[in-house]
């Protein structure tokens, strides 16, 4: 029998509950500056299932980069433990591949194909033809095939975040993590950004981890948000939010879910 949540923003599942794809379990992550030993994190825990939209979601220095650099393999937890696939994540590895926000993540010597062909030669998994094959479907999927020659410094700064997708997702990773991807592209950019990343969801069913500051860039992008508590970041709440995207912008639904992520910023002294 089904469980009854008593608001549709609340996490339920069926019993039984699905084999997560990530388990992040009771999570502390440290880091060094020169002068400090910072924590970032606090006792994080959550799961991530196939084809979740999975949203980090809190203030600036709230440890949202700092998990995704963990489940990444950069960054080991002095408390807690990461899982993916069953297995203990002890270092990288091509079954999760990262974007950042950063539009310097190109390689600018290289075209657009080289570009997202390079990590799959590198890893050694498909030879050269196969490879190529791969980068070319996966620049299609960006609709990027007639810039697949023009390298770095011939785009805009959302066809460079495409391109930066395109590499990922050729490679067919686990789970492919996502930094703040959006941030520093315009406005009317960034939407757009959205909606190709969930239409290219819609196609292919992959699992995101995917870091924002921007409530509203959440609720549209999402299917599940971990809300952070401000530095370290401890888990304040998970919530649902995959029946929205833009169309629901202003809607009553929409504007109450936004408002309650809100307050519960608001009231740890941060307008998230």
């Amino acid at each position: 029998m089904n469980a009854v949540a008593k608001h549709p923003e609340e996490q339920v599942y069926s019993s039984p509950k699905p084999k997560p794809l990530l388990e992040v379990s009771g999570v502390t992550l440290q880091y060094k500056t020169r002068d400090l030993l910072v924590t970032a994190t606090r006792d994080v825990s959550f799961e991530v299932y196939p084809a979740d939209r999975f949203v980090l979601l809190g203030p600036s220095g709230c440890g949202k980069s700092s998990l995704l650099k963990g489940v990444a393999g950069f960054l080991e937890p002095v408390a807690g433990f990461m899982r993916l696939n069953g297995e203990m994540i002890t270092g990288a590895g091509p079954d999760r591949m990262m974007v950042f926000q950063d539009f310097d993540q190109l390689m600018p010597w290289k075209t657009v194909l080289e570009n997202v062909m390079f990590p799959i030669l590198v890893s050694r998994r498909f030879p050269r033809a196969a490879a190529r094959e791969r980068a070319l479907a996966s620049i299609a999927k960006v609709k990027l095939s007639k810039f697949a020659d023009a390298y770095p410094h011939m785009l805009s700064g959302g066809m460079k975040q495409r391109v930066a997708i395109a590499r990922a997702m050729a490679m067919e990773p686990a789970i492919l993590l996502m930094d703040e991807p959006f941030a520093a592209l315009d406005a009317l950019t960034r939407r757009q950004m959205q909606d190709e990343l969930l239409q290219l969801w819609d196609e292919i069913r992959f699992t995101v981890l995917f870091v924002t500051h921007s409530i509203e860039e959440a609720i549209v992008v999402g299917s599940r948000i971990l809300v952070l508590t401000p530095h370290p970041g401890e888990v304040k709440a998970e919530l649902n939010s995959h029946q929205f995207d833009h169309t629901h912008l202003g809607g009553s639904d929409f504007v109450a879910l936004a408002q309650k992520i809100n307050t519960m910023l608001f009231a740890e002294g941060h307008n998230g």
